[in-house]
Protein backbone atom coordinates (compact mmCIF):
# COMPACT_ATOMS: atom_id res chain seq x y z
CA UNK A 1 0.00 0.00 0.00
CA UNK A 2 1.41 3.53 -0.90
CA UNK A 3 2.13 5.50 1.85
CA UNK A 4 4.98 8.35 2.93
CA UNK A 5 7.53 7.67 5.53
CA UNK A 6 8.59 11.11 5.60
CA UNK A 7 6.28 14.03 5.75
CA UNK A 8 6.35 16.19 2.70
CA UNK A 9 8.60 13.19 1.35
CA UNK A 10 7.77 11.33 -1.47
CA UNK A 11 5.29 8.11 -1.83
CA UNK A 12 6.72 4.74 -1.51
CA UNK A 13 4.54 2.15 -2.86
CA UNK A 14 5.85 -1.40 -0.71
CA UNK A 15 3.90 -3.77 1.37
CA UNK A 16 5.34 -2.71 4.36
CA UNK A 17 5.61 1.28 3.30
CA UNK A 18 1.72 1.92 5.52
CA UNK A 19 3.54 0.65 8.63
CA UNK A 20 6.37 3.88 8.20
CA UNK A 21 3.37 6.39 7.07
CA UNK A 22 4.86 9.75 8.50
CA UNK A 23 7.34 8.38 10.60
CA UNK A 24 9.94 11.13 9.88
CA UNK A 25 10.28 14.31 9.18
CA UNK A 26 13.14 17.15 8.22
CA UNK A 27 13.85 20.39 11.14
CA UNK A 28 15.87 22.96 11.00
CA UNK A 29 18.57 23.50 13.67
CA UNK A 30 15.32 24.93 15.93
CA UNK A 31 14.00 21.84 15.89
CA UNK A 32 11.12 23.39 13.15
CA UNK A 33 9.91 20.89 10.79
CA UNK A 34 10.40 21.80 7.09
CA UNK A 35 8.54 21.27 4.58
CA UNK A 36 8.19 21.43 0.62
CA UNK A 37 7.18 24.91 0.73
CA UNK A 38 10.40 25.27 2.86
CA UNK A 39 12.75 23.37 0.77
CA UNK A 40 11.69 22.80 -2.78
CA UNK A 41 15.07 20.42 -3.22
CA UNK A 42 12.60 18.02 -1.14
CA UNK A 43 11.00 17.03 -4.30
CA UNK A 44 14.04 15.58 -6.28
CA UNK A 45 14.23 13.05 -3.38
CA UNK A 46 13.53 9.14 -4.14
CA UNK A 47 12.78 6.51 -1.51
CA UNK A 48 12.24 3.29 -1.13
CA UNK A 49 11.95 0.05 1.17
CA UNK A 50 14.50 -2.82 0.57
CA UNK A 51 16.16 -4.87 3.44
CA UNK A 52 14.60 -3.71 6.85
CA UNK A 53 16.11 -0.22 5.13
CA UNK A 54 14.43 3.17 3.82
CA UNK A 55 16.69 3.66 1.02
CA UNK A 56 16.94 7.45 0.07
CA UNK A 57 18.58 8.76 -3.46
CA UNK A 58 18.88 11.75 -5.10
CA UNK A 59 20.90 12.74 -8.13
CA UNK A 60 24.08 13.43 -8.01
CA UNK A 61 24.01 11.82 -4.74
CA UNK A 62 25.37 8.54 -2.87
CA UNK A 63 22.58 6.16 -1.83
CA UNK A 64 21.52 6.46 1.54
CA UNK A 65 20.66 3.73 3.84
CA UNK A 66 18.27 4.04 7.00
CA UNK A 67 17.60 1.21 9.50
CA UNK A 68 13.89 1.38 9.98
CA UNK A 69 13.22 -0.07 13.20
CA UNK A 70 16.10 0.16 16.05
CA UNK A 71 15.58 0.33 19.71
CA UNK A 72 17.72 3.75 20.67
CA UNK A 73 19.67 2.91 24.16
CA UNK A 74 21.51 6.68 23.65
CA UNK A 75 19.89 9.12 25.24
CA UNK A 76 22.11 12.24 23.03
CA UNK A 77 19.27 11.00 20.53
CA UNK A 78 16.35 12.25 22.03
CA UNK A 79 15.12 15.82 21.39
CA UNK A 80 11.81 17.71 21.00
CA UNK A 81 10.99 18.73 17.31
CA UNK A 82 7.71 20.94 16.61
CA UNK A 83 5.59 19.27 13.61
CA UNK A 84 2.52 20.96 12.67
CA UNK A 85 2.85 23.10 15.38
CA UNK A 86 2.95 20.93 18.40
CA UNK A 87 5.98 19.95 19.95
CA UNK A 88 7.11 16.03 20.35
CA UNK A 89 9.80 13.64 21.66
CA UNK A 90 11.28 12.58 18.29
CA UNK A 91 14.87 10.41 17.46
CA UNK A 92 17.09 12.08 15.82
CA UNK A 93 18.66 10.30 12.95
CA UNK A 94 22.52 11.47 13.63
CA UNK A 95 25.42 13.79 11.66
CA UNK A 96 25.85 11.31 8.56
CA UNK A 97 21.87 11.55 7.24
CA UNK A 98 22.17 15.19 8.67
CA UNK A 99 25.09 16.27 6.38
CA UNK A 100 23.41 14.44 3.52
CA UNK A 101 20.01 15.58 3.62
CA UNK A 102 21.59 19.39 4.14
CA UNK A 103 24.01 19.12 1.26
CA UNK A 104 21.07 18.22 -1.13
CA UNK A 105 18.83 20.72 0.31
CA UNK A 106 21.24 23.17 0.38
CA UNK A 107 20.48 24.22 4.06
CA UNK A 108 21.48 22.78 7.72
CA UNK A 109 18.60 20.46 8.68
CA UNK A 110 18.09 16.90 10.08
CA UNK A 111 16.07 13.60 9.46
CA UNK A 112 14.39 13.28 12.94
CA UNK A 113 11.79 10.16 13.62
CA UNK A 114 8.55 10.28 15.82
CA UNK A 115 9.49 8.59 19.11
CA UNK A 116 7.50 5.21 19.48
CA UNK A 117 6.01 6.62 22.47
CA UNK A 118 5.39 10.24 21.15
CA UNK A 119 1.86 10.59 18.94
CA UNK A 120 2.24 12.51 15.74
CA UNK A 121 -0.52 15.27 15.44
CA UNK A 122 -3.03 15.48 12.88
CA UNK A 123 -3.03 17.64 9.99
CA UNK A 124 -3.94 20.98 10.57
Amino acid sequence: MPAQPIIDGPIVDHPLAETYHQRWFIVDDAGQQLGLKDIPALATLTLAIAHSYLVLRAPGMLRLDIVLDVIEDDDSVFRQACVRGQYLDVIDEGDLVAAWLSNLLQQQCRLVKVHPDSTLPSTI
